[in-house]
């Protein structure tokens, strides 16, 4: 079993309304940690600050705003004086079938999804650089390793997050920084409620529309997990000596997991004479 370290840390933790963000953040308050809490409307964070007092700092942030993100992990370094764990929980799921996607819809995407864990990514590294140690959560998704119909644009910026996070945890290990991508199944988040965006639907897609939506009830078996319940599992992570790159949330994405890589490895293993014969 890893070793739990239980000293207090401060947290900066992007998305904070609702979901992720908000029970991630009342857990760590819970246990003495601190908080920078960032939402688009500070007025949600209220409750957190009458309860938890001068423990929880609220950030107003838009994270596709590049020069506040810099501004806002700076205010909370200068507030608390340090920092231990950065979340880009901050996102959004977008809904459609490539073709029906607009440019705007993708691009808004991407620049939430991927660009906003990018800068304040980037505007923390140097805090953490400087005193040796910290750690960076990436809120991904099982979306992030596999993809299914209807949330192409929602896979493609986990799948960037996912790269520049694996590369980022090379770079940044002999600083003393690590690097998670928390990877959830299916939760009852608002990720697919009032803050999703749908584009507009093509009639031609309708059937196919229909026959995915089917599967996707299927895959669903025992219903969401419990964002408050995930609470306890990111604690374990962040407190672990040895963190994991990559930490599954919820029971269905292993499986989710094991069948897709099978398929990957069988499918490049039966066309290895092709690759070969690219070589020259």
């Amino acid at each position: 079993m890893t070793q739990i370290q239980t000293a207090p840390k401060t947290w900066f933790i992007t998305g904070c309304s609702r979901g992720f963000g908000r029970e991630w953040s009342i857990a760590a308050l819970e246990r003495g940690d601190r908080v920078a809490a960032t939402a688009r409307d500070t007025s949600t964070l209220d409750d957190l600050v009458q309860k938890y007092g001068d423990a929880v700092l609220p950030i107003e942030l838009d994270v596709t705003d590049r020069d506040a993100d810099f501004a806002a992990v700076a205010q909370a370094h200068a507030h608390f004086g340090g920092l231990d764990v950065v979340v880009n929980n901050a996102g959004y799921g977008q809904f459609g079938f490539i073709e029906e996607l607009s440019e705007a819809d993708f691009r808004d995407q991407m620049e939430t999804n991927v660009f906003g864990a990018m800068w304040v990514t980037q505007a923390a590294l140097p805090f953490l650089r400087e005193q040796g140690s910290g750690h960076v959560l990436q809120v991904s998704s099982i979306g992030g390793i596999s993809a299914f119909p209807n949330i192409g644009a929602y896979h493609a910026s986990k799948w960037a997050l996912e790269g520049f996070s694996q590369s980022l945890a090379q770079e940044v290990a002999s600083f003393g920084i690590r690097v998670t991508l928390i990877e959830p199944g299916g939760f009852a988040t608002d990720w697919s409620g009032p803050s999703a965006s749908t584009a507009t639907a093509l009639p031609a897609y309708d059937e196919v529309r229909a026959r995915f939506a089917e599967e996707r009830a299927k895959r669903a078996g025992a219903g969401p997990g419990d964002p408050t319940a995930s609470a306890a599992a990111v604690l374990h992570v962040v407190d672990a000596d040895e963190p994991p790159l990559r930490a599954f949330l919820g029971t269905a994405p292993l499986g989710i997991a094991q069948a897709d890589y099978a398929s990957r490895l069988a499918s490049w293993e039966a066309w290895q004479d092709n690759a070969e014969l690219a070589q020259g």
